[in-house]
């Protein structure tokens, strides 16, 4: 079987992006920053969610994310 050799260039360039945004995210004011950041996971965990396709474990990852995301972006400072 041949590996699948674009799968871990992607998740290694996912990384990069997603740190880089992080750290521009960071130094935007509050609540600009806290709202940006909760976004970020939020849609880190929706699309945990979706690829998930029946891997429940994943799923509940992606949720907790999905929760977090919404509660750090509205509520937690």
């Amino acid at each position: 079987m041949r590996p699948d050799l674009l799968r871990p260039l992607l998740g290694t360039l996912g990384l990069l992006i997603g740190f880089t945004l992080y750290a521009l995210a960071g130094k935007l004011a509050e609540p600009w920053q806290s709202a940006a950041i909760g976004g970020m996971f939020a849609l880190l965990g929706l699309s945990a969610w979706v690829y998930a396709r029946g891997e429940r474990w994943i799923q509940g990852l992606g949720l907790l994310l999905l929760i977090y995301g919404l509660l750090r972006a509205t509520v937690l400072r």
